[in-house]
């Protein structure tokens, strides 16, 4: 996967489109991203003791990642990535200012 943990990504699909946020988890085996603030869903929690409330907690849940597109540090473009092979380090780039993203 070309997206990476602590990636900031603008969201191309579904209800939360438009809107930007930072990758909290990467999920390979689904191609799914877990992105923070975004697609939370409300989960309800039984109480664990006596005398303690229940309560509905929301929840991040994964996006795939074809639904989301990096927006590269330099330019501040949503941008598609390559990658750029310098020896024996392998880096990726942005497609649009050549600029390389740590």
């Amino acid at each position: 996967m070309k997206i990476k943990k602590g990636d900031t990504v603008l969201i191309l699909a579904g209800k939360e489109r438009g809107k930007k946020g930072k990758v909290i988890k990467i999920l390979p085996g689904r191609e799914g991203v877990i992105v923070e603030g975004i697609n939370a869903r409300k989960k309800h929690v039984r109480p664990k003791r006596a005398g303690e409330k229940g309560q509905i907690v929301a929840l991040p849940a994964p996006l795939h990642v074809s639904n989301v597109k990096l927006i590269c540090p330099k330019c501040g473009k949503p941008v598609r990535v390559g990658y750029k092979l310098e020896g024996e380090k392998k880096y990726r780039i942005c497609k649009e200012c050549s600029g390389e993203i740590v």
